[in-house]
């Protein structure tokens, strides 16, 4: 008998069930727990894939962050010049990329410095929610990463996992949600204290570059400890890519949707104050973005706003099962709302 009622809990398809085991006795539940499957290896070759067109994608950016690149435009006319302006121009970029790499070992070795270090900030993300994802039982995919054109300042349009089972509780929904940004911010710390504390340091600010980085806090706290003046140092490739890291951090822990900090906004208030608190959010965003426009010709805060009207269509499941989730969990949630004090700039970019 029990052999055989153990035979049947292991072949569950669900990773955690609950259920009253008779309807006199409400208060007693039994808990069905099975191992959780591993990744499947047929979709290996396909994240790994992905990982390396997204190092090279990144390395790429990197190099051109990295060098003083003079692409003469194409020479095109009617409307055949028209559709074959970009295409042209990316092969001339690429082309003049490829060679400062194969002939300047120093700007090759920029290239792989931001590339590496982003990636590891993405990985520790993803891998902090799919490791909080295997703890719990819940079904989900390693990660996959996004590769963008050579254009794109990231070289990467990020990374994500796919959750294939249903989140079993209150504290699961909390820790999946909040163990990714908080593994990125952990990962990406030292990466911006080199980045910062080995800036090159001038005499004046910056006014021959188009795009000026506005620093987050973090990087404004290293500074000051270190006594770096942040308005006139270029950007390095470690600077560059705990910046992104930043960004992708404050854009995911948004108090809206099923963003990181969706998620743990439902699990700590529930259903119905994440909707309230994600429209306000939603609405603060949306007012700072025009003034930000308004005042500083800065348009880069709209990347919130867009992101936020997206997310806010995007119905949030609610976990199988609520229960306290203690004062351990209260901490952590002060603590990742320091850090997205600390990652947040309500305008990334600025436009000369």
């Amino acid at each position: 008998m029990v052999q055989t009622l153990a035979s049947r809990l292991r072949t569950q398809s669900m990773s955690e069930h609950i259920e009253p085991t008779s309807s006199f006795l409400p208060q007693q539940t039994i808990v069905r727990r099975t191992a959780i499957a591993r990744p499947e290896a047929s979709q290996w070759p396909k994240h790994a894939g992905l990982f390396f067109l997204t190092f090279l994608s990144t390395t790429f950016a990197g190099i051109v962050s990295a060098a003083d690149l003079e692409v003469p435009e194409p020479a095109l006319s009617g409307w055949l010049g028209y559709v074959l302006y970009i295409p042209e121009y990316y092969r001339r970029l690429i082309a003049a990329v490829l060679w400062q790499a194969a002939t300047n070992p120093a700007l090759l070795k920029s290239g792989l410095a931001f590339s590496t270090a982003l990636l590891t900030i993405l990985t520790a993300h993803e891998m902090g929610h799919y490791l909080a994802c295997r703890y719990y039982r819940v079904r989900a995919t390693l990660p996959f990463f996004i590769p963008a054109p050579p254009l794109f300042l990231a070289g990467t349009f990020g990374a994500f996992i796919k959750m294939k089972s249903p989140i079993p509780s209150r504290r699961a929904l909390f820790d999946i949600g909040l163990a990714g940004p908080l593994a990125g911010f952990v990962a990406l710390l030292p990466i911006g204290i080199v980045g910062v504390l080995t800036v090159q340091p001038g005499t004046a600010p910056l006014t021959g570059d188009p795009i000026v980085f506005n620093d987050p806090l973090l990087f404004q706290f290293i500074a000051k400890l270190g006594r770096v003046d942040l308005s006139t140092a270029a950007p390095n490739s470690w600077y560059l890519a705990a910046w992104i890291g930043l960004l992708v951090t404050s854009l995911n822990l948004m108090p809206v949707g099923q963003l990181d900090g969706g998620h743990g906004t439902f699990a700590l208030f529930g259903q119905r104050s994440h909707k309230v608190i994600g429209r306000v959010a939603f609405i603060a965003v949306a007012v700072t973005s025009v003034l930000g426009f308004i005042w500083h010709g800065s348009p880069s805060g709209f990347l919130y706003t867009v992101l936020l009207a997206v997310m806010l269509r995007v119905r949030h499941p609610a976990p199988e099962r609520f229960e306290p989730l203690g004062r351990g969990r209260s901490t952590v949630a002060v603590i990742t709302l320091i850090v997205f004090a600390l990652s947040f700039v309500p305008f990334p970019i600025f436009l000369r």
